[in-house]
């Protein structure tokens, strides 16, 4: 492994680990809040939380990386060839590594009443939504921003703006999905505070749905909208 590699781990498994602990802990503030009488973060709130984060570790790391920080972008990138297969593994093992992490981290920083409450931020489906519709949501909503990451980042006109463009877009995501599957668009996201909280409801959803979405993404993105290198 090259050192460029480990570097670009080293970035992936920081970036990642950042990103869940505020995106997962932003449903457990809201939770403490409101068991205090506050009114909480609410929806738009977990939203802006979510999404600034990721633009702002994005702009941090993604030189170092490519600032994934998600399995299902990782899969993408492998299918457009950004990224080669074994070094792609390596991209999952520390996502995941890391969504563990801050799990456990944020089940250790907070009263357990109130990650209880929301199961420490694990995605769940709504009770009226079914399996079917739930892996749909999360697949359009994966196709949706791999689009924009491969949109703004690979085929970018406007250095710089990448991370502000995929975090506004994660954002709008919760906005229309968060009522539904809670919006995860990532495996790891949902796996990290599933194994922390023993909370397994509906979890291959967070599997099939953003895996689906993500190559499909990166299929549409490769035969017709990715400039061709000249023979």
């Amino acid at each position: 492994m090259t050192e460029q590699s480990i570097k670009a781990l080293v970035a992936e498994f920081a970036g990642t680990f950042c990103f869940f602990l505020v995106a997962v802990g932003a449903n457990i503030t809201h939770a403490l809040l409101v068991m205090r009488g506050g009114e909480g973060l609410g929806l738009t709130g977990i939203a802006l939380a979510t999404g600034l984060a990721l633009a702002a570790l994005i702009t941090a790391f993604g030189h170092v990386s490519g600032a994934h920080f998600n399995p299902a972008v990782t899969v993408a990138a492998i299918v457009l060839r950004q990224v080669s297969v074994t070094l792609g593994a390596f991209y999952v093992a520390i996502q995941l590594a890391a969504a563990v992490l801050a799990g456990f981290t944020l089940r250790a920083l907070f009263p357990a009443a109130a990650w209880q409450e929301v199961n420490l931020g694990t995605t769940a489906v709504a009770a009226d939504i079914s399996f079917g519709t739930a892996v749909l949501v999360e697949a359009l909503l994966t196709f949706m921003l791999v689009s924009v990451i491969f949109g703004s980042a690979i085929g970018a006109k406007v250095p710089g703006a990448a991370g502000f463009a995929i975090g506004f877009t994660v954002a709008a995501a919760i906005l229309l999905g968060g009522p539904l599957t809670g919006a995860s668009m990532n495996p790891a996201r949902t796996f990290g505070p599933a194994l922390a909280a023993n909370s397994w409801d509906n979890h291959v959803v967070y599997w099939i749905g953003p895996m689906s979405g993500a190559i499909l993404a990166a299929l549409v993105y490769g035969l017709f909208m990715q400039e061709k290198k000249p023979n």
